[in-house]
């Protein structure tokens, strides 16, 4: 696929999706494609090779969920596998911090590698190679305002793990496949202490794929 019509699929989509992104970015979004496709032949990062196939459930599907973390500091992706969404809300709002972390050795050696590409645009990222267990003191990682993660596990073992990463004020995002109702997601929040900030159904916009996003928060 060439830089223009990647470009313009890359707008449409952020369009349907009601979210914008600078004018740069689909470049960058583009490269970082060739990257993923090039250390994918090499290292299994993702199953998802076809580029159109890259350009919506990886790249669309990160940016999908930018209203959640607008506003935010840092961000903290667990089991960030290839980078999503952390490469791509990077990308899209430079002035995030980001770290990612996965327990997969391999795919943290490509992202390390791919945040120093030149032109990726991706300064203030970092990649860890640990398994989140909820000790961030003893897993070197911070605590951020935004704790996210893309169908890493079930949404109750999410809830569990995430808050001991969370930063004061700062909110757990879920990324979920077929929505689940919001009386479902605050009572799996309320059995934690924690209350249910949003839930936000979306459809990819072009497969139609269903997806949801949910927000939650310590309780004060």
């Amino acid at each position: 696929m060439d830089n223009a019509r990647f470009a313009d699929q890359i707008q449409q989509g952020c369009r349907a999706l009601g979210v914008t992104v600078g004018e740069d970015v689909p470049a960058r979004l583009h490269r970082l494609m060739g990257e993923l496709l090039k250390w994918n032949a090499k290292v299994n990062l993702t199953a998802i090779t076809a580029e159109e196939e890259v350009l919506e459930k990886h790249f669309l599907d990160s940016l999908a969920v930018l209203p959640e973390v607008e506003g935010a500091g840092s961000v903290l992706d667990v089991g960030a596998g290839a980078g999503f969404p952390g490469l791509p809300l990077k990308m899209a709002r430079p002035s995030l911090s980001v770290t990612m972390v996965d327990a997969v050795g391999k795919k943290v050696g490509y992202l390390k590698a791919v945040v120093v590409v030149a032109g990726l645009g991706l300064t203030g990222t970092k990649a860890v190679h640990t398994r989140a267990e909820g000790k961030p003191d003893a897993e070197g990682l911070p605590r951020a305002d935004r704790v996210i993660a893309r169908a890493f596990m079930d949404l109750p073992d999410w809830l569990d793990l995430a808050p001991a990463y969370l930063a004061p004020g700062g909110h757990v995002v879920a990324m979920l496949g077929k929505a689940q109702g919001e009386d479902e997601l605050r009572a799996q929040a309320e059995k934690r202490g924690l209350s249910l900030v949003s839930a936000r159904a979306y459809r990819l916009p072009f497969s139609g794929a269903e997806r949801q996003v949910a927000a939650f928060a310590k309780r004060e």
